[in-house]
């Protein structure tokens, strides 16, 4: 296939005249983004599925939303490369008739003292957290209907400050100014902007190169006493994208177990 590709599997929807609202996950192929695209789906949500390069996960995200009798396609996107996220919201425009909500889950992590740091890294990794997210937050800001919701993902390491984190931690400090600036941008256009900042969430993105004493001893820092898990941020990325969450807006969501 080429570049933008596109895998299509929906159901039987519901008619032009009770069409559903519709969402954009980027990230959606795995982890935190994948059970969003989950959990929309159980709201009626019909969801477009960006993804980077994991094809075979986003079409079995694909499959699940639609054996739960949801409606999703599959689009492949680098969420830097800003013809790739048009290509990707226009996708969720044809097949479904707009957008409602854009949860923006993309992201890549590398951790390393500041001393150690490979600048090849750290430049990849703000092309996707920072350069990915202004590329996706500058798409939904011209596309979201009134009513809509853009969720971006910070992480409470900036308040943690652990170690090994700063250039990981210094590009979700640009996704948390970007966050707060639009939602103020957006004034008048009933469209809510927040960031969702979690805690050490058991995704394979946390998981790894982390050895079982490591994984114990965060998952043993927040007074519940375990890691979170992609289900746990799912639910907070849906209610702030719900009619219920409308009235939380420039907000950065710390959802961590109670970690300070």
């Amino acid at each position: 296939m080429s570049m933008q590709e596109t895998s299509r599997e929906t159901s039987a929807g519901p008619t032009t005249a009770d069409a559903p609202r519709v969402a954009v996950v980027t990230g959606g192929s795995r982890g935190i983004g994948r059970e969003t695209v989950r959990r929309l789906t159980a709201d009626g949500y019909a969801v477009t599925v960006g993804y980077a390069g994991n094809r075979e996960s986003a079409e079995a995200a694909v499959r699940e939303a639609v054996a739960a009798g949801g409606r999703a396609v599959a689009v492949r996107a680098d969420v830097a490369d800003e013809a790739q996220v048009d290509a990707l919201f226009a996708t969720a425009e044809s097949e479904f008739g707009g957008v409602d909500v854009v949860v923006h889950a993309a992201g890549r992590m590398y951790l390393a003292p500041v001393a150690e740091l490979d600048l090849a890294e750290l430049d990849a990794m703000h092309r996707t957290n920072i350069r990915g997210t202004f590329v996706v937050a500058r798409q939904a800001a011209r596309t979201l209907r009134a009513g809509g919701a853009l969720v971006t993902f910070s992480t409470s390491v900036l308040g943690l400050a652990f170690p090994g984190y700063g250039a990981y931690s210094a590009s979700k400090g640009a996704v948390e100014a970007l966050t707060m600036i639009l939602a103020r941008e957006l004034r008048g256009r009933d469209v809510t902007v927040n960031a969702v900042a979690p805690g050490p969430t058991a995704t394979d993105l946390f998981l790894e190169g982390k050895d079982e004493e490591t994984v114990a001893r965060l998952a043993a820092q927040p007074p519940l006493e375990r890691l979170g898990t992609p289900a746990d941020i799912a639910e907070v990325v849906a209610f702030l994208t719900s009619p219920a969450g409308h009235w939380v807006n420039g907000q950065v969501v710390r959802a961590n177990g109670g970690i300070v």
